[in-house]
């Protein structure tokens, strides 16, 4: 009886409809994948229910036999979210290689759409199914790592992480602009001599690697993760 009480209640331990009234017109799957649209096209503060609810062509009252508030919605579109992902994937192969895809996957995610940080920064840890799905899954391509259960949380986290750091990145640098221009213009203020740790640095590292999305995460990770678990660098 304690623990009943003491559960956190969420959208997913109410039944999507009621043993009494009419049949549902529509059902939770297609009012989230409205809000999830609504989102991609105008933003996260664009999705309210009176909004939604316009989108859908019915009223907003209609919409609370469905999801209890707007909080209970984000929680929907956040979770479905992590149903893009594919975990059909085997694990038990090259744990690393496999939770770098995992993670490369996350920042596609977030690419998609790109409210979603914002949303999981203010939501807090609401973890619907696809999302514990996710989870699981995760650890089990971790089985065969090294360290400790602790570690492996941290290092799941710290995936998720970097996804939402790198997609936030890719969408500043797209902002920007030209980036072989951005590039110029640090090395000609390096050339000024005024900032010679930077003149250096520049200098060492010489031209830059053709642009490739998924080197500079890939490459971090699979240095990070090795030395989070306990085993160095790879």
């Amino acid at each position: 009886m304690a623990d009943r009480e003491t559960r956190p209640t969420t959208v997913w331990s109410r039944p999507e409809r009621g043993a009494r009234g009419p049949a549902p017109e529509r059902s939770r799957t297609q009012i989230t994948a409205a809000a999830l649209a609504l989102a991609d096209a105008e933003g996260l503060a664009a999705v309210s229910m009176r909004a939604l609810a316009q989108r859908l062509g019915t009223g907003p009252a209609s919409l609370y036999r469905y999801v209890g508030s707007r909080d209970e919605l984000l929680d929907l579109m956040a979770d479905a979210v992590a149903g893009e992902l594919d975990l059909s994937g085997a694990t038990g192969g090259d744990w690393l290689d496999d939770l770098v895809g995992l993670a490369l996957q996350s920042r596609d995610a977030h690419v998609r759409h790109p409210w979603l940080a914002d949303l999981n920064d203010r939501r807090g840890e609401v973890l619907g199914p696809h999302a514990i799905d996710y989870l699981d899954h995760a650890l089990g391509i971790l089985a065969p790592a090294p360290g400790t259960a602790g570690q492996k949380l941290e290092a799941i986290g710290l995936l998720g992480g970097l996804a939402v750091l790198f997609a936030r990145r890719e969408a500043a640098a797209t902002a920007a602009g030209d980036p072989a221009a951005r590039a110029a213009h640090l090395a000609a203020v390096a050339a000024e001599g005024r900032h010679p740790h930077l003149l250096a640095a520049l200098a060492a590292a010489g031209a830059p690697p053709p642009a490739d999305r998924d080197a500079l995460i890939v490459r971090l990770l699979r240095r990070l993760l090795p030395a989070m678990l306990g085993q160095g660098e790879p």
